[in-house]
């Protein structure tokens, strides 16, 4: 599977439940100087920020700790074969996974029916995009009805591909995700600057947009994980530092307490995207804030997809 365990892909991983997460690290994650990021401090006072922190902790601690990690390999489609495929499934189906991580795959589309038919349960199918509405005269589109009929539990939407080759804007992006939602498919809402943006100091500007639009379309968010990916490090070799990670989740994490709700923003999983491998896998996993990942070239080789997959733990041994 490439992008997602299939051929080219890109997968996805969330760590840990959402407990106390964004309480305990927010305020400290908070530095005077950002490396391309807006400074928080000029959006949220002490006392507005004291505030919110207080009601996301009594959110989590009501909520409990029914919350799991996922994982998610996503595909870019453009490559892979039957054989190839059907490697990458046996290697999957012969690891031992952690238990308390939700794992998925997104095979090009073409490959979804051979990656149902062999993989084990334990891995859900995601498709890597769906059509904004009810199946039609569409042609080359894929419906949402048709993903389900086959299978598929989730899908992608907003991949940087999807926004930056194909021409994708936010409200369009919103629009198929809030339909895939109605129709019962969970939703990898991806989101991320460009580097020139993030140059110009720009990173929460265009994540606070691009976010505004699912917030504006979705009816809900139970079935929505966020994954954060700058454009500049994926499939680039370069990939943020986990300070540099956990401060826009962080930024995320703030934006949905103010423009969805306290509780939203203490249950929704946010996955970090961009280079992730077998390396470094483990100090991302252990930012409070990084719920999982998107990972990409790493999802080809099973042993190692798997190593991530299981880097949940590092959070677990943190705490």
């Amino acid at each position: 599977m490439a992008a997602m365990a299939i051929s080219s892909s890109s997968a996805t991983v969330h760590i840990g439940c959402r407990k106390s997460v964004f309480v305990s690290n927010a305020s400290s994650s908070v530095r005077s100087e950002f490396a391309g990021l807006r400074r928080l401090d000029s959006l949220f006072d002490k006392g507005t920020r004291h505030c919110l922190f207080a009601q996301v902790q009594r959110n989590v601690q009501a909520a409990g700790n029914g919350c799991r990690g996922v994982v998610t390999m996503a595909g870019t489609g453009k490559n892979g074969t039957k054989d190839s495929i059907a490697k990458l499934v046996t290697e999957l189906n012969n690891t031992k996974l952690e238990d308390d991580v939700d794992i998925v795959v997104a095979p090009p589309f073409v490959y979804i029916d051979q990656v149902k038919s062999s993989l084990i349960d334990r891995i859900e199918i995601s498709a890597q995009n769906s059509w904004v509405g009810k199946g039609g005269a569409f042609t080359g589109e894929i419906s949402v009805e048709q993903l389900k009929d086959i299978g598929c539990k989730w899908v992608i939407h907003g991949h940087s591909e999807r926004r930056h080759v194909i021409g994708e804007d936010n409200q369009f992006i919103g629009k198929k995700s809030a339909y895939a939602v109605t129709q019962g498919l969970k939703v990898i809402a991806c989101i991320g600057e460009k580097l020139e943006e993030r140059e110009a100091g720009k990173t929460f500007d265009v994540c606070y947009e691009q976010l505004k639009a699912f917030a504006d379309n979705v009816p809900s968010w139970d079935d929505v994980v966020i994954a954060y990916e700058p454009v500049w490090a994926i499939g680039t070799g370069k990939v943020a530092s986990p300070q540099q990670a956990q401060e826009v989740h962080v930024a995320i994490r703030e934006w949905l307490s103010e423009n969805v709700s306290a509780e939203i923003a203490s249950q929704t999983r946010i996955i970090y995207g961009g280079s992730v491998n077998g390396g470094n896998c483990l100090e991302l996993a252990k930012q409070e804030d990084i719920d999982g990942f998107l990972v990409g070239g790493a999802s080809l080789k099973g042993p190692e997809f798997a190593s991530i997959c299981n880097s949940v733990t590092a959070k677990k041994v943190a705490a």
